[in-house]
């Protein structure tokens, strides 16, 4: 296969076996052992090559990510002053939120389907265009009697979610090395999170809790058209700066399935094979407990929070972005343990057992009538509950090698929203009949139960074996084509 000739004029010539060990360096030819990362991109080796245009991509999806996840979330932290505004009750916003999680589930296989013939590309183009459309027809729906049409807006941006909220684990395997997967994962989800401390902060500040119908619809509007104009620029940015992947792969482990003719794959068998590991499956019912549960803690936090501290709509926004902020905190971090030590399973169950320690704190924190308490045991609840969402992704990927990390993603993703929508449903009517407390509790049970699920999954870390593996057939069985080339070439690496 012959490679680009870099700007000495050198010519670089490789192949790749079935054991990815066939390194050929033509006669006359030159490679710099050490090739710092420059404009084009981190020369890793003749297999495998890293591009510093890995960070753009996985930034610019993280934006858009963000931007749906804050339409999400945009009703739901000020749900009293929306019931007011269109005249509905409490299920009607609280389906606002929960259409998110209702059009993933049948819907995730037909999008992962499409991620997998496809490629990155076209569903970037999709979710993001998508997510752009519904801002857009939400800005014609700042009238008390056109709710409907707020709604059918609403009803497109979930649709949008289903092509993002499973690509992170996916964009970091395509574009990122193995030591950097886990924090590529960890940026892509944090994107999404970052969406969501936004839908908690800036909603209850542009939209006053006032009764004149008129200014309310002035406030309304002006939040809807300034999402729809952020949600236009990264749909045009998407179109002209997003790819499917690197000219050269950016791990062995993924050179080694690009190797893998497209007529061995079979969807379907991909999906039999998830559905029969056992370690996924704990790992799929686990993650949507979890998720599930903070779901449920974010479309209900505004209910909590003016139940026992009334008129604090602003405040109730501010202590979901802490919730938030320290979770995006506890993502980053992880990620980076992860790329560092890969004691998946360790990690996962302790932040999981941290996120039951948490909720049950902030359960019987909350009606103690100090707001600051909240605010830090919030924060604690967020660092671990939130931070939890990436490991998810990057330990089913490990599980599931060589299946694709979309696949794996899309059934945790069904996980998170069937329960979402039961956590949601169910703890919305223990509010009511029984109070905050009792609903809280609920959510406690459910994460005690994950945390037993996830101490029973076996870190059968696939990944990394299929890298330690291949490093170690690439360095045990070179093959050199020598001729008039110095020895010195001859061995040079990545």
């Amino acid at each position: 296969m012959v490679r680009e000739a870099p700007l000495n004029d050198v010519l670089l010539d490789s192949t790749l076996s079935h054991t990815m060990a066939d390194k050929i360096i033509r006669p006359g030819t030159a490679v710099s052992p050490q090739s710092p990362e420059s404009e084009l991109g981190q020369d890793s080796g003749e297999v495998t090559k890293l591009y510093v245009r890995r960070w753009f991509t996985v930034l610019l999806f993280s934006s858009y990510s963000l931007c749906n996840a804050f339409q999400w979330l945009q009703y739901g932290i000020i749900s009293n002053i929306f019931m007011h505004y269109y005249g509905i009750g409490s299920l009607a916003i609280d389906w606002l939120s929960m259409s998110y999680m209702l059009a993933y589930i049948p819907l995730i296989f037909p999008v992962a389907w499409l991620l997998d013939t496809r490629g990155l590309r076209a569903i970037a183009l999709i979710g993001s265009g998508l997510n752009c459309v519904g801002a857009w027809i939400k800005t014609g729906s700042a009238r008390p009697d056109l709710f409907g049409v707020t709604l059918f807006g609403q009803l497109v941006c979930a649709v949008a979610q289903v092509f993002i909220l499973g690509m992170p684990s996916h964009i970091a395997s395509v574009w990122f090395s193995s030591s950097e997967v886990s924090t590529a994962c960890s940026i892509g989800v944090f994107g999404n999170q970052l969406g969501v401390a936004i839908g908690f902060l800036l909603p209850p500040v542009l939209i006053p809790n006032i009764h004149d119908l008129d200014l309310l619809s002035h406030h309304i509007r002006v939040m809807f058209i300034g999402t729809a104009a952020v949600a236009s620029v990264l749909f045009i940015l998407v179109v002209f700066v997003f790819q499917d992947a690197p000219k050269k792969p950016p791990s062995l482990a993924q050179a080694a399935l690009l190797s893998t003719s497209a007529s061995q794959y079979s969807y379907k068998q991909s999906i039999i094979r998830l559905l029969t590991n056992r370690n996924f499956i704990l790992l799929v019912v686990s993650y949507g407990l979890n998720t599930g549960a903070f779901y449920s803690l974010s479309t209900l936090l505004n209910r909590m929070v003016t139940f026992y501290y009334p008129g604090q709509e602003v405040n109730a926004g501010r202590i979901g972005l802490t919730i938030t902020v320290s979770g995006m905190c506890g993502a980053l971090l992880t990620g980076l343990w992860l790329d560092r030590t890969k004691t998946y399973k360790q990690t996962t169950l302790f932040v999981y057992a941290f996120s039951l320690v948490g909720m049950v704190t902030f359960t019987f924190i909350l009606n103690l009538g100090y707001l600051w308490v909240v605010f830090v045991t919030a924060g604690c609840l967020g660092f671990f509950m939130t931070g939890y969402l990436p490991l998810g992704f990057e330990f089913a990927a490990e599980l599931t090698h060589p299946e694709s990390e979309g696949t794996s993603s899309g059934l945790l993703n069904v996980s998170a929203q069937v329960f979402g929508l039961i956590f949601t449903t169910s703890q919305g009517q223990i509010l009511e009949k029984f109070g905050v407390q009792a609903g809280n509790i609920f959510l406690c049970s459910f994460l005690l139960v994950g945390t037993i699920i996830t101490g029973c999954i076996k870190p059968d870390l696939r990944r990394q074996r299929a890298n330690q593996e291949a490093a170690h057939s690439q360095n045990a069985e070179p093959h050199v084509e020598t001729g008039d080339t110095p020895s010195c070439l001859l061995s040079a690496e990545e």
